[in-house]
């Protein structure tokens, strides 16, 4: 978002004032045909109503930026979040901790570093994936029972599984992971932004010569 977002936002910005102009051209030319009198602010009213979806897509273009430079400047934790961030961090070390658990397993110790990782970094929603996969890690003493809730742990993993692989693939359907390898390539990254500039600019051109015409047809 950081590095295409910006660009894609003026130039969607652009196509969405050149349509809204032309059609605007179009509404008082239908005035005047008519020979009726043209009360702008009606149809600016107009516009607005039939622009609506446009503005809303704009709107959530500037939250996803948004979003972008909160996790670029590290975006600092509530009380509240701050509270919930170290209590999950310490039930994490009491359960992954290599030192404090002798048996635990090499994916386990990987799961136990990207714990600490995220914690570094005020990333809570990260511990909360981990504090889901650990879950609750007493099991009973007697051994049925302790099957038992393996058995429930074993589903419970795999519901958030499932979850996590949703999510994951709703990411990489969408903007901006669609264009990662734009993004990997030096080159294609500028070619890109060359690519943009030239429609914003052909845009600008347009928007330029409706609004000659608007000045023209309102005196």
């Amino acid at each position: 978002m950081l590095e295409l977002g910006g660009l894609e936002y003026k130039a969607y910005e652009a196509e969405c004032t050149v349509l809204r102009l032309k059609r605007k051209i179009e509404l008082i030319q239908a005035k005047i045909n008519r020979q009726e009198k043209i009360v702008l602010s009606t149809i600016e009213e107009t516009l607005d109503e039939e622009f609506a979806e446009y503005q809303q897509k704009l709107n959530e273009q500037i939250e996803k930026m948004n979003e972008a430079l909160k996790h670029s400047n590290a975006r600092i934790l509530s009380e509240e979040e701050s509270k919930e961030l170290k209590k999950i961090y310490r039930k994490i070390v009491k359960v992954l901790h290599p030192d404090l658990n002798p048996d635990v397993t090499e994916a386990q110790v990987e799961l136990f570093v990207n714990a600490v990782i995220a914690y570094k970094d005020g990333d809570l929603a990260t511990l909360r994936i981990i504090n889901e996969m650990i879950g609750d890690r007493n099991l009973p003493e007697k051994h049925q029972d302790a099957m038992a809730q393996l058995m429930e742990e074993r589903e419970r993993l795999l519901s958030l599984t499932k979850s996590i692989n949703k999510s994951i693939e709703k990411i990489k359907s969408e903007y901006p992971y669609s264009v990662k390898e734009i993004l990997e390539s030096p080159e294609k990254l500028e070619q890109r932004k060359a690519e943009l500039q030239d429609i914003l600019e052909n845009y600008n051109e347009l928007i330029a010569v409706y609004k000659t015409k608007l000045d023209e047809m309102t005196g």
